[in-house]
């Protein structure tokens, strides 16, 4: 018995007596997937370091100066991206802000309804819609902008807000979103419960539904906000007027200037860089959200 016990503590050959043999080699294997990780982050947050660097330097320290060494204009740059051509940069903000906010507002309305119907309501056809609408998920915004602009042109909606506001009204991903949350956080018993109390169909979706479905439709806002307020192709097709561009198009523009006039690329990359604030400050918003939703699910649990 004794020597049985001696056996089995004996450290196995090659092996230095009394080192663990298990945990290092786990702890370099769960290694790979951090470093994998910092190499994302760093992929991704290094061009943010560089426009934010860059945006504090001068036009003579632009070219002149370390890549990352910080600059001593970026007071001086604001103030000449402001009173460049009487400040439409914050025009085409503002602007970015319209088609963002309304776009992305009237989509997850769309959403909202039609995820809500596809998902508790049996119809014919309600599957081929479903499909159709998975299939324009997978097309890409580039072969549906020429049709876009010859149905407005054909309506004589060209160079205005409606132009790129109308074919952002309907987002494939959007709905596909809400039909997907719809179905899995309104139960039918709760919509068969109010329609035995007597309630319409719209006073379900609207007090009952509606509530159970605002996390999955913060998502759509998000995600459809972040795709107006970054999208080009459509305002480069749709308008001509520069009164009306957007921030991606009016930065684009006054980059092609600064080919033949190198001080306005500090103009640019100061406004590339406040162009970030606001989708950040959004996601900061609905990121308390979503936890307060969390806690608040939680509790009711």
């Amino acid at each position: 018995m004794s020597s049985l016990a001696v056996r089995k503590a004996a450290p196995a050959a090659g092996t230095t007596p009394g080192t663990a043999q298990g945990p290092p080699l786990r702890g370099r294997i769960a290694l790979v997937p951090t470093l994998t990780l910092l190499l994302g982050a760093l992929y991704c947050l290094l061009p943010v370091a560089w426009v934010v660097i860059a945006a504090t330097k001068s036009g003579r320290e632009l070219f002149s100066t370390f890549t990352f060494l910080p600059g001593t204009g970026f007071t001086q740059n604001i103030k000449d991206l402001s009173a460049y051509r009487d400040g439409i940069y914050w025009k085409w903000m503002g602007n970015s802000a319209l088609y963002a906010g309304l776009g992305a507002l009237l989509s997850t309305a769309v959403s909202a309804v039609s995820g809500y119907a596809l998902a508790i309501y049996r119809f014919r056809g309600r599957e081929t819609i479903f499909n159709v609408l998975m299939a324009g998920v997978l097309m890409p915004p580039v072969i549906l902008a020429i049709p876009q602009y010859l149905l407005m042109a054909k309506a004589d909606l060209t160079d205005s807000y409606a132009s790129v506001l109308l074919p952002l009204v309907l987002s494939p991903y959007g709905v596909y979103l809400a039909r997907i949350y719809a179905a899995a956080a309104v139960p039918g018993d709760v919509v068969e419960a109010g329609r035995m109390d007597g309630a319409g169909e719209w006073r379900i979706f609207t007090r009952v539904a509606l509530p159970m479905m605002v996390p999955g439709l913060v998502t759509v806002f998000l995600f459809q906000f972040v795709a107006v307020w970054n999208n080009f192709l459509l305002p480069y097709i749709m308008l001509s007027d520069d009164e009306k561009f957007p921030i991606t198009l009016g930065l684009f523009t006054l980059l092609e200037q600064g080919s033949n006039t190198p001080a306005l690329y500090t103009l640019v990359i100061t406004g590339a860089l406040l162009a970030i604030i606001p989708l950040v400050a959004l996601f900061l918003v609905i990121q308390r959200f979503w936890s307060l939703d969390l806690l608040s699910g939680a509790v009711k649990s």
